[in-house]
């Protein structure tokens, strides 16, 4: 008996995955520099109830859009982002994090006297242990007063030319203006646009696809989900009829993630591997990727969500914000 959507063989989600190569994809959003300050702790201080933090080392790597953007060029996409940082040593880091993927930074924009948004995690430990973060201080920049004056729309129109897919990561730092965008919707892009939005999930009516997890959806909608499928559903057809989009996916963390399509019923998905789980840092950067490269490939979307999940099992594993690789995706369904 042939396989189907709903029981796909493993030659299907690897011929899935197969078809992500050289997927040509735009991604408009909030990009951050999170910087990591790693130490080992062996005292609380004298001059305050603190760990004294013995530092070790610091890096610098792309968040925010930024992780998704690996994510997308991990899984074999060609990537170019749209956004701002600012020109200072956060944002050089942040822009040589990028290229060092191969990723197309000619539109990440770097605003005079402007700060690149910072997140700096502390992740302190024994000598022998795994480093875990004990602090974490945010540096936030508001881009609002930018989208104009840089030509956003300019380049979002001329992405419709060339590029398979749009994704919109908004993390809320003001570079995705709200009315810019609607406009731009308005005119039909003519090209998939999946949103993954914190805060505003609501205000981008006419996107192709959404993938908000369960507090974002909770959040839109006033509704508790929990193990409730029931409820699940009823947010599902809430959000799809109020974003008036073609698809929906709302992750659901340990109990998996929901496929919603105007055509039918929704189908909730077990988490891939759930026992497994490490970090959950960035996970959800994981499964926009790799949806968004479905759906730029022509797949329906619940096998885009399937290798999503699959995808998102193997992100959980490791620890930190961790991209998953094609090879490494195409080696699992291999094994599994």
């Amino acid at each position: 008996m042939p396989h189907s959507l709903l029981d796909p063989s493993m030659e299907d989600l690897r011929a899935a995955v197969r078809q992500f190569a050289g997927k040509r994809v735009l991604i408009w959003g909030d990009f951050v520099a999170d910087r990591f300050l790693h130490g080992s702790t062996t005292r609380v201080s004298r001059e305050a109830p603190a760990l004294v933090l013995k530092h070790e080392r610091e890096e610098i790597r792309a968040g925010g859009a930024g992780n998704a953007a690996l994510n997308a060029a991990a899984l074999g996409a060609s990537v170019t982002v749209l956004g701002y940082v600012g020109q200072d040593s956060a944002g050089q880091a942040l822009l040589g994090a990028l290229r060092d993927s191969s990723i197309d930074v000619g539109r990440l924009i770097q605003v005079e006297g402007r700060s690149t948004p910072v997140k700096t995690r502390v992740m302190a430990g024994g000598t022998h242990t795994v480093r875990q973060q004990i602090l974490r201080i945010d540096q936030e920049t508001a881009w609002q007063e930018d989208v104009e004056e840089h030509g956003i729309a300019a380049h979002l129109d001329a992405a419709t030319d060339w590029a398979d897919a749009v994704m919109i990561s908004d993390y809320g730092l003001g570079t995705i203006e709200t009315a810019a965008a609607r406009a731009w919707l308005e005119n039909a892009p003519g090209v998939p646009v999946i949103l993954d939005s914190r805060h505003r999930l609501l205000e981008f009516s006419g996107v192709t696809a959404a993938t908000p997890n369960e507090e974002e959806a909770e959040s839109a909608t006033g509704m508790l989900l929990g193990d409730d499928l029931g409820a699940v559903q009823d947010a599902g057809k809430m959000l799809l009829a109020r974003l008036e989009c073609d698809h929906l996916l709302i992750t659901r963390g340990s109990h998996g993630m929901s496929v919603f399509g105007r055509e039918g019923a929704a189908d909730h998905l077990p988490a891939h591997s759930a026992s497994e789980i490490a970090d959950v840092t960035g996970a959800g950067d994981t499964v926009i990727a790799a949806y968004t490269l479905g759906l730029a490939a022509g797949l329906p979307a619940l096998m885009s969500a399937r290798v999503a999940n699959v995808a998102a099992s193997l992100a959980v594993r490791k620890h930190g914000t961790a991209t998953v690789s094609h090879d490494e995706l195409i080696g699992h369904l291999g094994d599994a």
